[in-house]
């Protein structure tokens, strides 16, 4: 090899000598355990009781929202009453015959609207009109009998006065004749006779009295007898009065089930009547708001047939009592105390009027309300 190929191998090998090495820099210490928890846990545990914070001031703006309410609604107490256990109302007349007899025809129809003094069904008229005409057949023959007995009265009083007559010329022919007698003018005979006929003079005058007196007695009772017939033809006129049957007052027919031919017993209902003019609510408030109420109170009235509209009304009156069990007795009204198994505190009816009812409102009885009472 010469000696430029040796120079150029070494310096080839001149070339590829690596550097010499950098100062390399001290490794950083590793932290210990426990540090690199601290530091890794720091931003987790400050989330964490961040939330908790939050979490308990939504539990006490709960709390006090729940606080806050409850303390409004006991104040509300002194305020205002409200409820909804209430309805509407009327009065329901139950139409009944005072006679018994066969319906011979029904004016009327199921829910319709009628007026006081309407004639709503019939009852067969025949068997009072016979017995009128018979009544009124023996008042003529009673009639007539007190004509015969009036007659007789003023035959007899007739006779009593003849009688009266002849009884005062024999006494005045006896009281002439018994001086005469005595001073010998005239016969015992004469004085005899005399004194016959005066006493049958007095004898005829007592039996014409007599004879008034029975034709009186007879007049009387034949008067009383009139008067009888006269007393049995009212009630009977007042009977076939009563085979038509009309409404007392104005209202609407309710749950009709009357048929022509049925029978009409007497004091039994056979008519339902809601009246249009005694409309009312009755709204159970608890025993522990009635004691602020006040008759003639202003209140408002939701009634669910018409919602989202509150109507006007006043109290009219407060129940002094409610009965506790449930009876047939109806002089006390009953309120259920209990609802789903729960035990409510004890409520009594308050009685409110509708003021102003607008015309194209229709009241239906045993429909819900809702009332308010502002104290």
């Amino acid at each position: 090899m010469s000696d430029r190929g040796i120079r150029t191998q070494l310096r080839g090998l001149a070339r590829a000598e690596p550097a010499p090495p950098e100062a390399e820099e001290p490794p950083s210490p590793t932290p210990a355990p426990e540090q690199q928890d601290r530091e890794g846990a720091a931003p987790g545990a400050e989330s964490e009781a961040d939330g908790t914070a939050r979490y308990r001031r939504r539990v006490l703006l709960v709390l006090s929202a729940i606080a806050l309410a409850l303390a409004l609604y006991w104040a509300s107490g002194y305020v205002l009453a409200y409820t909804d256990d209430a309805y509407v109302t009327s009065d329901l007349v139950a139409v009944a015959p005072q006679i018994s007899g066969r319906i011979v025809s029904v004016n009327i129809v199921d829910n319709q609207a009628v007026t006081k003094g309407m004639v709503l069904a019939e009852i067969d008229p025949t068997p009072f009109e016979l017995a009128l005409r018979e009544k009124q057949a023996k008042r003529t023959e009673a009639e007539a009998q007190l004509t015969v007995d009036r007659d007789t009265i003023a035959s007899a009083q007739a006779q009593r006065d003849e009688a009266a007559a002849k009884e005062r010329l024999a006494s005045d022919n006896l009281r002439r004749a018994t001086p005469v007698a005595a001073a010998g003018f005239v016969s015992r005979q004469a004085l005899d006779e005399a004194t016959a006929q005066e006493q049958e003079a007095k004898a005829a005058l007592a039996d014409a009295e007599a004879a008034i007196a029975k034709a009186q007695r007879m007049l009387a009772l034949h008067q009383a007898a009139v008067a009888t017939i006269n007393a049995e033809i009212a009630f009977v006129q007042w009977q076939l009065d009563q085979t038509k049957l009309l409404a007392p007052t104005d209202g609407t027919i309710s749950n009709l089930i009357l048929r022509v031919g049925d029978q009409a017993v007497e004091n039994t209902p056979l008519i339902g009547l809601v009246d249009a003019h005694a409309w009312r609510i009755f709204a159970n408030y608890k025993e522990s708001v009635i004691r602020h109420m006040i008759v003639g109170h202003a209140a408002w009235v939701w009634l669910d047939t018409y919602p989202w509209h509150f109507h006007r009304a006043t109290i009219q009156g407060i129940a002094r009592g409610i009965s506790r069990l449930q009876t047939e007795r109806k002089l006390l009204p009953y309120v259920e105390p209990t609802t789903d198994w729960i035990r409510l505190e004890r409520r009594f009816p308050v009685t409110l009027v509708l003021q102003d009812i607008p015309p194209d409102i229709v009241l239906h009885m045993g429909a819900d309300a809702r009332a308010l009472i502002i104290y």
